[in-house]
């Protein structure tokens, strides 16, 4: 069934938990957005490079969520005819014997594993890009679950199950223990050309494949909400749960790229370049996923700081003590388009966290290149887009090294609702950049409720509802200038690379010394 025409209208709940939010969407078969919420998640760093969440932080998000979301769709939870979740991949939640939370969740942005990844590379390497077609960094599952060995093996002798985030969240409502197959892929535990989790693999970090959660598609309804769980989050007992899946895939879907060839550019807390294909291209630059369309996957690689990097130049330097966070994003989004290209020669690097793609060094740090008395906060905001954009330049770059380029690509996550951002990265990506009506995640989750529970015929006739509303075109001249100053940006980057790693390791003298 299908609500158009004459045929009473039917509405599904998407709940995603982002980086630094959790987010309720309530979507109507025809794809509008009747309500949605969203609330905070605190991110703790109780060490240099550490990201760390507590899970029942999340569940107190979908709890404060929920409701509100129902009341501005102006619906009871019983009209609710499914709930489907995504969140980021690889962050895992360990369960004791009595469904206790061992310890804080690690996220995928988490740099402490850097050296058991190093190591898993220069011992394994080959092997394990063979089996999980992807190669070890500390954003993956396998590197940080061997930190935890190494550094916690209390929390690991106690774990009885392994949760990936949005599977944990969901089994909050239901009780269930599964996850789908792009999660499994995310691990870098699951031998993707097997369909199963690798003995070789677990065997790397002595990891007891028996805490490892049962593999179930996407749009499998795994349970219904319980009678405590409807009391607690203000949902119906007894509606169907959709499983769901990681955020990117969720995404990708949302946004109507469901085709080979397919591009999305995604500015959320990451900024990310995939593109979709009938089959995985395994090499060390990318990571590979299934797309939760049956027979597809998405390529991807990414700059670990993006939205996050543009909420921390608004705290540090926009916001006033009692002011509205969004006034004030408004605010620097207008003033970046008071400024000309090029910023008045001023660089960003995005490196707050390190980085991903194609350096893959979590010592790497940010920068401003250039400054001088002529430049104020306006061209911060500037050099802190056309950074961002560049950092995805260099994550393009290697699609099209690889024989893989993208004509045009929607554009997804939080930043893509800037209109100057818009056009700074389609001037400096060269490409076609289109905007769809609806860009969180949650959106997509909550088509993939309406597939699981047959609201939609298939993922193709979900995604049909993603509407494009804008579409901002390279310009050339813009364009060859920005190509000129990429190669600044580049130089830039590489003469600082010695720099930023003796700055890193006095950073970590200096607090091991406090």
């Amino acid at each position: 069934m299908h609500g158009t025409g004459g045929n009473p209208e039917v509405w599904l709940m998407g709940i995603d938990m982002g980086a630094g939010s959790l987010k309720t969407m309530v979507v109507s078969s025809r794809g509008e957005v009747a309500g949605s919420a969203s609330a905070d998640i605190t991110t703790h760093s109780p060490q240099v490079r550490w990201s760390e969440q507590n899970p029942e932080d999340w569940w107190r998000a979908l709890c404060t969520t929920v409701p509100k979301a129902l009341a501005q769709a102006g619906i009871g939870a019983d009209a609710i005819a499914a709930v489907s979740f995504s969140a980021g991949a690889h962050t895992p939640v360990l369960v004791g014997e009595h469904g206790d939370v061992l310890r804080p969740a690690i996220l995928w942005s988490d740099q402490r594993s850097g050296d058991q990844a190093n190591r898993l590379q220069q011992q394994h390497g080959d092997r394990i890009l063979e089996l999980s077609l992807n190669r070890p960094t500390p954003t993956w599952t396998m590197p940080q679950l061997l930190w935890l060995k190494e550094h916690e093996p209390e929390v690991v002798k106690a774990t009885r199950r392994v949760y990936i985030a949005k599977d944990w969240l969901r089994a909050q409502l239901t009780g269930d223990w599964v996850t789908d197959r792009t999660e499994a892929v995310g691990t870098l535990l699951f031998d993707a050309t097997r369909n199963e989790w690798s003995e070789a693999l677990c065997a790397m970090i002595g990891w007891d494949r028996s805490t490892l959660p049962p593999i179930t598609s996407p749009k499998s309804i795994v349970g219904h909400v319980s009678e405590a769980a409807a009391q607690a989050s203000g949902l119906k007992a007894g509606t169907p749960v959709v499983c769901g899946t990681s955020d990117t895939s969720i995404e990708t879907f949302g946004a109507g790229s469901v085709c080979p060839g397919d591009g999305t550019i995604k500015l959320a807390t990451a900024g990310t370049v995939s593109v979709v294909a009938e089959q995985p291209r395994v090499d060390p630059s990318l990571i590979n996923y299934p797309l939760v369309v049956p027979g597809l996957w998405y390529s991807i690689s990414g700059t670990n700081s993006c939205a996050s990097a543009h909420r921390w130049l608004r705290d540090k330097f926009f916001m006033e003590p009692g002011t509205d966070g969004s006034a004030a994003f408004a605010a620097m989004d207008e003033m970046a388009g008071t400024i000309a290209p090029g910023a008045e020669g001023l660089l960003f690097h995005p490196y707050l966290q390190g980085e991903r793609a194609p350096y893959w060094d979590p010592l790497l740090r940010a920068d401003f290149v250039g400054l001088t008395f002529a430049h104020g906060r306006a061209h911060l905001v500037r050099a802190l887009y056309e950074g961002i954009a560049f950092a995805l330049r260099d994550v393009l770059e290697q699609f099209r090294v690889l024989g893989m380029p993208i004509a045009r690509a929607r554009i997804i996550g939080g930043g893509a609702h800037s209109a100057v951002w818009r056009q700074i990265v389609a001037d400096i990506l060269n490409l076609e950049v289109l905007l769809p009506r609806t860009v969180d995640a949650s959106f997509g989750a909550a088509l993939l409720a309406g597939v699981g529970v047959g609201v939609f015929a298939d993922e193709q006739a979900a995604a049909a509802c993603a509407e494009v509303i804008a579409c901002a075109a390279p310009d050339p001249d813009r364009v060859a200038f920005y190509d000129e100053l990429f190669t600044l940006y580049k130089q830039a980057q590489s003469g600082l690379e010695k720099v930023n790693h003796g700055l890193a390791g006095l950073a970590v003298q200096q607090a091991v010394a406090a």
